[in-house]
């Protein structure tokens, strides 16, 4: 047994860790409560990658491309291919991900899992919307090969179906077309979640790309910097260096405290309101801020962190985002990168999708134990009165109930869940897996 924990680094425990090859599962059969589930970069901040007392399949092996259509764009590979090697290998063919999350570091069947959304939802969707074929593979030796077009039903169940419907193997992605790795880029301060929303609504027509960064802890009066881009047909600019830089051990306490992130949000802010404007960046910085500094996670200290993020509809986004911010300004607690984005009136591929009409908030929280759990309390019953919901992947404590109404389709998908398999935040969320 090793022990294994997600990427807000609050706790590790033991499973038995196995590789998972392209024929199958190598555990089968399985043995009476030893549940697997499959694993691949552990890039989920809470409990949705993780089966404590069970089996992770691991998926990282499973890299190969299997074929390309370059008159259509279409990409199958196996589940355990990374986004990053996806950009990198065909960007300079001109092709690139439709939707991409805020890291490459994770791989094709995890961000089909968690159908993952990206700064283009208003035009793109979400991952989900680019597959096109799945094959699943279930515990029972059953292999499920699936699609919108094809056993629809298995499809919209494993897309967003966090692992639980079966093993990912294999993917079918479309890809789009770019005229290379660059974008021109916009950015402008706002100082009203007024003007935000002004400034997301009318970006929507002419821009690929939006997203804006908040202040928590400025209150409901929500200044901020917002950001939006297309891809550019420029040769110029200069693209950032290989190499990354690394975090080298967790600290005692968490950098990211109420003495730090108050004084680096002003800093922060000030200095992109003198720089607003327009500039060409490259794909790397824009889509994947965070991914030069390897294993960031550690500067919130040996006890981790928790992310928050949400989901409003658009109706109450305004007020339920003010009641949001005023909680965590008033609490101290806060992140120096809180993301504040619109999603727009688009049907969900998947069941459990994440994504749906509205405004989304997301922001870490360096783990004070019941503090912050007091703090969580307070902002679900905001998420609760608005009729939103919690986003799974980055979830390590979500109740049931705030599951179960912020998941409509819930009873729709439980009949799909694979007896053989089990998360930690099924166990903490769902019924138990039918036998």
């Amino acid at each position: 047994m090793v022990n294994v924990g997600s990427w807000g680094r609050l706790g590790s425990w033991p499973h038995d860790v196995r590789p998972l090859t392209e024929h199958g599962l190598p555990t089968l059969p399985l043995a009476p409560g030893r549940q697997g589930l499959a694993y691949g970069m552990g890039r989920s901040y809470g409990d949705v990658c993780l089966n404590p007392g069970g089996t992770l399949w691991t998926t990282p092996g499973l890299d190969r491309f299997l074929a390309f259509d370059k008159e259509q764009g279409l990409l199958t590979c196996e589940a355990g291919v990374l986004l990053r090697d996806i950009q990198r290998t065909f960007l300079p063919r001109g092709w690139m991900l439709a939707v991409t999350p805020g890291t490459q570091v994770v791989t094709v069947g995890g961000a089909i899992a968690n159908d993952v959304h990206g700064k283009n939802h208003h035009v793109r969707g979400s991952f989900g919307d680019h597959v096109t074929h799945l094959r699943l593979l279930r515990t029972d030796g059953t292999v499920i090969e699936c699609g919108p077009d094809r056993h629809a039903d298995w499809f919209a169940a494993t897309v967003g179906g966090l692992g639980l419907t079966g093993v990912i193997a294999q993917a079918t992605l479309r890809l789009i077309q770019v005229p290379g790795p660059w974008l021109d880029v916009e950015s402008i301060p706002y100082e009203s979640l007024e003007e935000f929303f002004a400034l997301a609504d009318s970006s929507e027509a002419g821009w690929e790309y939006t997203v804006s960064w908040v202040d928590c802890m400025h209150g409901e009066g929500a200044r901020g910097i917002f950001m939006r881009g297309n891809m550019s047909d420029s040769t110029g600019g200069r693209a950032p260096p290989d190499h990354a830089r690394t975090v080298p051990f967790a600290p005692p306490v968490s950098l990211v405290n109420r003495f730090s992130v108050r004084p680096f949000n002003w800093v922060y802010y000030h200095h992109h309101r003198q720089r607003a404007g327009r500039q060409r960046v490259h794909y790397v910085p824009f889509f994947y801020p965070l991914d030069h500094l390897l294993e960031w996670n550690r500067v919130y200290g040996r006890p981790g962190f928790y992310q928050y993020q949400c989901v409003l509809p658009r109706a109450a986004g305004l007020a339920g985002t003010q009641g949001l911010l005023r909680e965590i300004a008033a609490s101290g607690e806060g992140s120096f990168l809180a993301v504040l984005k619109t999603f727009s009136e688009r049907a969900a591929p998947g069941m459990l999708s994440f994504a749906r009409p509205g405004v989304t908030l997301a922001l870490d929280f360096p783990n004070h134990g019941d503090a912050t759990l007091r703090l969580f309390d307070r902002l679900d019953a905001v998420v609760r009165e608005a009729g939103g919901r919690i986003y799974p992947a980055k979830d390590a404590r979500m109740p049931r109930d705030l599951f179960e109404s912020g998941y409509p389709r819930l009873a729709e998908f439980l009949p799909f869940r694979d007896p053989g398999i089990r998360s930690a935040f099924a166990q903490r969320v769902m019924p138990a897996s039918p036998d």
